[in-house]
């Protein structure tokens, strides 16, 4: 394989690696002396050109391939996710125009886009070596996005403790990987399963399952290995909160779902009520439990809507972890309906906390009291979020959860053995209805204070939250459109 060929498998990725220059050219040099205002537009203009010509280049690839035994692999499935990733990017990008929590435009954009090249890179890989790459290069440029509010001490404080737990699980990672190849002599995840069949769940392989399954869980903030998230994401700069609890999720759970079932095949054991096998469906099951419970009862108290939407992300976390527990093909297209709704619904979330916090200092829930007067645009997309996080139909948020759950009870339709956690999920779903009208209490029936301040939506930003309401709202009615590139 020559380079031109190297070139047109990574052209999506090239193209935005290009934008990431230009954005820095055009802030440094062109618009040095312009207001930060005026950067941001110019560079959020730079940002949206680039991912669309890199998300033109991901549909319409020359062709299909798989580069180096397994360290670029291009096909239909992750183009489309490269586009969605893209698309994630492009929202990120128009909330955080409005942003003023920092003076270097330039370098703020261009970290989006690096991480956004580290996420595609990372869908694209069934090599141990490029996953790890391709996961520390987008973990790097999310640390720093953390921290990049310099006037909030939180900020900083939030970056380190990120940082700290990511790179702990960094450690679990690579060591688990290093096991893999050890007993096996791949890094490739196929020729691993074909290593390690026939060998049975000896203990360095067990201790691979778990390192791994460690490893991942930071990653996703899922029990135990969740503790940076409420901290990251309520004193990260609020826009690069949204791109923690979006992108990274849906390239992180696409990895981990194919780490696991393929590269482990074999060793899936069983965690079905009473039949239970060593295994790594048992760990993620008990991973799946505790962040299902734990997420959701946490979150009842929370007075800040931006740690709720945390302890909420661990609790969708658990969800998330029955798609990869089911191990099928429909649990697989369930799990990526469901990852890529809750992305696009938790981004939307996220705008609308960025548009109350600027105007109102703080992401307390009781800021959000009036806003059904105040804004009322703004409140009719935050009842859209929140209903769909909620899993209410006809939105994409009970379409993401019916689908799951579905999948889950089918893959054991006889015995009905992992019935036990749709249960729990179903019960804890129940449970996260409150908590989000709590939110839905302040903005619609509450009053807001008399000296409270007016707010005014940035004319990008409602347009963003606007798509975003629209796109929940239609996958929920027509889940078709999505499905069929799953």
């Amino acid at each position: 394989m020559n380079y031109l060929q190297i070139l047109q498998l990574a052209a999506p990725e090239t193209a935005l690696a290009i934008t990431v220059l230009m954005v820095l050219a055009v802030d440094l040099i062109a618009l040095r002396g312009q207001t930060v205002e005026q950067r941001f537009h110019a560079g959020m203009l730079v940002s949206i050109i680039g991912c669309l010509m890199a998300a033109i280049l991901a549909f319409a690839h020359f062709e299909q391939g798989n580069l180096l035994n397994g360290m670029l692999v291009v096909d239909p499935q992750t183009d489309f996710l490269k586009v969605v990733l893209l698309i994630l990017t492009i929202f990120t990008v128009m909330i955080s125009a409005s942003g003023k929590f920092t003076e270097h435009v330039g370098e703020y954009l261009s970290l989006v886009l690096l991480g956004t090249i580290g996420l595609m890179f990372l869908v694209s890989a069934e090599d141990l070596l490029m996953i790890f790459i391709s996961l520390e290069l987008a973990s790097l440029s999310l640390y720093i996005l953390t921290a990049f509010n310099k006037r909030n001490a939180r900020s900083s404080e939030a970056a380190l403790k990120y940082f700290l737990f990511g790179g702990m699980s960094a450690a679990f990672l690579l060591f688990g990987f290093s096991l893999l190849y050890g007993l096996s002599g791949s890094t490739n995840l196929p020729q691993i399963a074909a290593g390690l069949a026939g060998r049975g769940l000896d203990p360095l392989l067990l201790v691979a399952i778990v390192t791994t399954v460690i490893g991942f869980g930071f990653k996703v903030a899922a029990v135990p290995f969740h503790l940076w998230a409420p901290d990251a994401y309520e004193g990260a700069p609020t826009p690069s909160a949204a791109f923690i609890a979006s992108g990274s999720k849906v390239a992180s759970f696409y990895i981990l779902a194919k780490i696991m079932t393929m590269g482990f095949a074999g060793a899936e054991g069983s965690a079905i009520w009473q039949g239970y096998v060593s295994g790594w469906t048992p760990v993620i099951a008990i991973v799946a439990a505790l962040s299902m419970v734990l997420g959701n009862l946490t979150a009842i108290v929370q007075s800040s809507v931006k740690r709720l939407l945390a302890y909420s992300a661990i609790a969708h976390a658990g969800y998330m972890l029955l798609g990869v527990l089911a191990s099928t093909p429909s649990s697989h297209s369930a799990l990526l309906f469901y990852v890529i709704t809750y992305a696009l619904t938790v981004l939307g979330a996220f705008g609308v906390v960025t548009v109350v916090e600027a105007a109102t200092g703080s992401d307390a829930m009781a800021n959000f009291a009036g806003l059904g007067r105040r804004a009322p645009g703004l409140s009719l997309c935050l009842l859209v979020f929140l209903l769909s996080l909620a899993g209410i139909p006809p939105l994409a948020g009970f379409i993401g959860k019916f689908f799951l759950f579905s999948a889950v009870v089918g893959t054991d339709a006889e015995h009905l053995g992992l019935l036990w956690l749709v249960i729990l999920a179903i019960v804890m779903s129940a449970v996260s209805f409150y908590y989000y009208l709590q939110v839905l209490k302040q903005a619609w029936v509450l009053d807001a204070a008399a000296n409270a301040p007016a707010i005014k939506v940035p004319l990008v930003t409602m347009v963003a939250l606007v798509l975003l309401a629209g796109l929940v709202i239609l996958l929920g009615c027509a889940p078709g459109l999505l499905t069929r590139h799953l």
